[in-house]
């Protein structure tokens, strides 16, 4: 069930199908089976960032929602993520910023089930 948010800094908006590529990736990175990993991909204008005292390459954004938080393998899965990402958005790995959200066990639901 993991759910993540994209958001990429860009001059322009993202070119069409690439939420479904992400999609794609990060379910093969989180072995995830099919219907059963989602993306939510936004754009923000380089306008609306700012890194302090740096000309930075614009970065992404990733949030990732899972049922459990990984408690072994938890940097593998970072990496694998990371790299698949980074690939399919056509960033280099370095601009890729991942934060896991805490469990959603217990404080998700789908269709008015919660997620146990």
């Amino acid at each position: 069930m993991p759910i993540l948010d994209v958001e990429v800094v860009a001059d322009g908006a993202p070119e069409a199908g690439l939420a479904q590529r992400i999609a794609d990736a990060a379910a093969e990175a989180l072995a995830a089976p099919p219907s059963t990993l989602w993306v939510k991909l936004r754009h923000l204008d380089p306008a609306m960032y700012a890194e302090n005292a740096a000309h930075a390459p614009h970065p992404v954004f990733v949030s990732v929602l899972k049922r459990t938080i990984p408690t072994s393998g938890a940097a593998e899965e970072h990496a694998r993520l990371a790299a698949a990402l980074a690939r399919t958005i056509g960033v280099p790995v370095g601009q890729l910023h991942i934060t896991y959200e805490p469990a959603a066990a217990g404080r998700q639901s789908f269709g008015g089930r919660l997620v146990e």
